[in-house]
């Protein structure tokens, strides 16, 4: 039975677009839910609306619901419309008047707010940890072939001498200002919206809301309760920028090393383990790991957009638009995760070539090197500019 019947017949084909595929999506956040519906038990416990009995009956079947997910074994059906249903359903099921009061103090808002804050906060760890790696990798690479000198390009073209370590140097610097960016979206999601209700708190009973946000390992507990469904789509927005932010670099990165295992530079050779191959050219090493890299931050700035735009326009309060934006930063959150997955991977087999690097620094990179020489020696600098072009044309 659904959360919200009453009794009357939903047509068949408002339910199935309704539904949509939350059933498929929620697969991800049973474990988060069972947590948070724990938490809440226990509270409903605390002020006295549960029994120590049905406390335990309660806990119980929630861990018997995530040992069954954990196993691939638990069910949410079209018609439960999503995973809060199937597991209220379980509950009652095997419990009967006990499940029946689980939901008592909260609303399906608070409660899919509350699953999708931990899933955030379990996928941020997670990309926090992948991104410490990737800069790790880096930093593997400068410390072994940091001391190799290459040109640095503006343009396009050659315009200065640089090394390895500067130019992906300057990678583990965007990632480090990433880092920041992370934890900051994470301090602002790391708020319990549990027992705001439906966006207007909850009359009658007095919840510890507290009580919950400590045994659900919040940081603080989200005051305002229509801010919690205003919060909805902005908070999430805030961790989709900071995906795009992470992959932005990742796909120039990806850009410099496409052209730089070019034969025509050839400065640095990716690993035959990561490359792919042609159906018809032999010879092909392509490196499809790169352009992929290099496309997944449209792919998420486009998911970034549709999520933003689904949540704008829309007065205060809860609405049904917002189921939309869950496949939008499930989506962008986990090819973040996987592209910071396999960098290390990619990253771990380049091989420099330092003959090649090194007959690319043709004299008119050191043309800057010269002027400065002059001006170093009394020369202003607008005339060691132009006599410093003039010695190149000549060379």
């Amino acid at each position: 039975m659904k959360l919200w019947d009453k009794g009357t017949t939903l047509d068949t084909r408002v339910e199935r677009f309704t539904v949509g595929n939350d059933y498929i999506l929620d697969r991800a956040l049973v474990k988060h839910d069972c947590r948070a519906s724990a938490a809440h038990a226990r509270m409903l416990n605390a002020i006295g609306v549960l029994d120590a009995e049905e406390l335990l009956a309660l806990e119980t079947a929630l861990d018997e619901i995530v040992a069954l997910d954990a196993a691939g074994e638990f069910e949410i059906r079209p018609e439960d419309e999503d995973c809060h249903t199937a597991i209220e359903g379980y509950l009652t099921e095997k419990l009967g008047a006990t499940g029946r009061k689980i939901h008592t103090g909260r609303s399906r808002n608070d409660q899919v707010l509350t699953t999708l804050r931990l899933y955030e906060k379990e996928r941020l760890d997670v990309i926090r940890r992948a991104l410490c790696d990737y800069d790790a990798a880096l930093g593997d690479i400068v410390g072994a072939e940091g001391h190799v000198r290459l040109p640095g390009y503006t343009h396009m073209q050659r315009a200065m001498p640089t090394t390895v370590g500067a130019w992906l140097g300057s990678y583990r610097a965007a990632a480090r200002d990433d880092l920041l960016i992370l934890d900051a979206v994470a301090a602002i999601i790391d708020q319990n919206p549990l027992g705001t209700a439906a966006g207007f708190g909850v009359p009658v009973l007095t919840l510890d809301r507290d009580m919950t946000t400590r045994d659900l390992g919040f940081a603080r507990t989200l005051e305002n309760p229509i801010y919690a469904q205003l919060s909805r789509g902005k908070m999430e927005a805030m961790l989709l920028s900071a995906c795009t932010q992470i992959l932005l670099s990742i796909n120039r990165l990806a850009s410099d090393l496409m052209l730089f295992t070019t034969r025509e530079f050839n400065f640095v050779l990716l690993s035959p383990s990561v490359c792919t191959g042609s159906s018809m050219m032999p010879q092909k090493q392509n490196p499809d790991v790169l352009e992929l890299l290099r496309a997944r931050y449209h792919a998420v700035l486009g998911e970034e957009i549709k999520l933003k735009s689904m949540s704008a326009n829309l007065i205060a309060g809860y609405h049904r638009d917002l189921q939309l934006t869950k496949e939008p930063v499930m989506r962008a959150l986990e090819a973040t995760e996987d592209c910071l997955g396999i960098l290390p991977v990619v990253l771990g087999g380049l091989v420099f070539n330092e003959a090649r690097c090194a007959a690319a620094l043709t004299p008119e990179v050191y043309a800057t090197e010269r002027a400065l020489a002059k001006v170093k020696a009394g020369m202003p600098f607008r005339e060691a500019y132009r006599e410093a072009a003039e010695e190149l044309s000549k060379d």
